[in-house]
């Protein structure tokens, strides 16, 4: 006679057996109205196949499958686009049904709960923090982002001069240039202390978003902390706390004391802080009565900024001046451009920008070859139906505009660095996301904000690089031996930065 024992494994591995087979068979029956896509195992799917799942990897999937495929990681259904006919089914024709963001669990930590707005999700909180960053911390009339730009530009071109003749570690350099401005036109003058702990937290979060969680395929396991991510998320969160609650005291400070004459970012978001005196007699023209933001909201939306500041702002600069100095003929024609727009007499003010046509094709092709973000993240709002194929609600959309940019049906010589194909009747095809082939700041209600500072900032750096100095490699290396590799996260910046040797190239001063 069997023990009580045995018939308590007995009954467990039969019920263990019935949810398998009951499980796989829901699967198999959700996964024939899904896009084909790699096969995958039971009940993980492809997890094993999760460092294949960069932008570069993504890429040669859609070679085998097609550009809208699925896959299954753990508990997850995820849909990668990289056709640009899918897209403008989703973020045209389906935009409102697309407009949440998947976030992982460090993403939801580090935003303070969803308190920010790049990772809130869509409904009225959010559509009025997106209109307090279009209108208000982005917004064109609030020139001192304009002149915090402009200063730091001569700060890297003063830097550049000092190292003339001799290797410059050009990439560190520009991350420094985007470290300061975020910090000067989101907080105001912080010290070189404040440079240094506000890049150690850039550098940590960049790493946490980018480390592999099994927790957010599998949530069940997410007390486990398999792969050490909750423990580096709450460190990264202290610091952050720290950091940033140090500049609301000092701003709230401020504001009590009637000290608000150059409103910084920070000002700008206290104003709409609940209990903020005087909140309520703003003079600016911009209509948020009904915004109320806490004290998370603004700790949330810093480190939007930080992130999204820095680490952008600073790759796509540093690939431009790769592309370039792979490519010394765009470069030649880029300089010949400035030399005739500009002279050789005084350096490049922002007035000089719109002449220069060639170098915003420039601009334009490096976003193509390196956008800012490899991949959109979309979420359903409910189940949906795009190209004849079922996206439940909570699955994963992944648009990987990175590939769209190199896809040869689209751009022909699609990997060869041509400014000039963004000329002439293509000269129209800009960054605002209407076409949907081209998608460097996204396209609909999930679009960067903060799109026109990010390409100002691009294009007053990249000139004044250029116009200022020559360029040479160094220690005799050729253009074709440049490091090419990336790095995948919510961003992909080089993995080696750049070092070149410039040569002073104007007759004034640069300094």
């Amino acid at each position: 006679m069997a023990c009580p024992q045995d018939l308590y494994i007995l009954a467990a591995a039969f019920v263990g057996a019935v949810f398998f087979l009951w499980y796989s068979g829901r699967r198999r029956s959700a996964s024939s109205r899904f896009p084909p896509g790699p096969p995958g195992l039971p009940i993980i799917g492809n997890l094993f196949a999760m460092e294949h799942f960069t932008h570069r990897g993504l890429a040669k999937l859609a070679k085998l499958h097609g550009g809208f495929f699925h896959l299954r990681i753990g508990f997850a259904n995820i849909f990668v686009v990289s056709s640009p006919e899918t897209v403008r089914e989703i973020l045209h024709q389906q935009d409102s049904r697309f407009s949440h963001r998947p976030v992982t669990a460090a993403m939801e930590y580090a935003s303070y709960d969803l308190a920010d707005m790049a990772f809130a999700h869509y409904g009225p909180f959010w559509r009025q923090m997106r209109k307090l960053c279009v209108m208000k911390l982005f917004s064109r009339g609030r020139d001192l982002s304009w002149r915090t730009v402009r200063t730091e530009v001569d700060d890297l071109i003063k830097s550049l001069a000092l190292k003339k003749g001799t290797v410059a570690n050009v990439g560190e350099l520009i991350f420094k240039l985007a470290t300061n401005m975020t910090l000067r036109a989101a907080f105001g003058s912080r010290s070189q202390d404040d440079e240094t702990e506000f890049v150690a937290i850039i550098r940590e979060l960049s790493g946490i978003f980018l480390a592999f969680n099994v927790a957010d395929f599998v949530p069940f396991v997410g007390w486990l902390d398999i792969n050490g991510v909750n423990k580096r998320m709450k460190k990264a969160r202290r610091a952050l706390d720290v950091f940033i609650d140090r500049i609301i005291d000092e701003h709230i400070a401020r504001w009590r004391n009637g000290d608000v004459l150059a409103a910084d970012m920070v000002d700008d978001m206290i104003a709409y802080l609940a209990d903020t005196p005087g909140r309520d007699t703003r003079e600016d023209g911009v209509e948020l009565k009904d915004l109320r933001l806490t004290r998370d909201n603004i700790k949330g939306l810093i480190m939007d900024i930080m992130f999204g500041g820095t680490e952008t702002a600073a790759s796509t600069l540093e690939w431009a001046m790769l592309e370039l100095l792979r490519s010394p003929g765009e470069l030649k024609q880029a300089q010949d451009e400035l030399a005739g727009v500009v002279g050789l007499h005084r350096k490049v003010d922002e007035r000089d920008l719109e002449q220069l046509l060639y170098l915003r094709c420039v601009c334009k092709e490096v976003l193509r070859l390196h956008p800012p973000l490899p991949l959109l993240l979309r979420e359903p709002l409910q189940d949906c139906t795009v190209s004849g194929h079922v996206v439940p609600r909570k699955s994963r959309v992944w648009i990987n505009v990175w590939a769209m940019g190199r896809d040869e049906k689209h751009w022909p010589d699609a990997e060869a660095f041509r400014p000039s194909r963004f000329a002439g009747e293509s000269a129209d095809v800009d960054f605002r996301g209407g076409d949907f082939r081209y998608l460097p700041f996204g396209s609909g209600r999930r679009s960067c904000p903060g799109m026109q500072l990010g390409m100002y900032a691009l294009e007053l750096g990249l000139a004044n690089l250029l116009h200022c100095f020559d360029w040479s490699l160094p220690d005799g290396m050729k253009p074709s031996e440049l490091d090419t590799d990336d790095v995948f996260g919510l961003t992909a910046p080089k993995a080696v930065r750049l070092t070149a040797v410039p040569w002073p190239r104007l007759s004034c001063p640069l300094f």
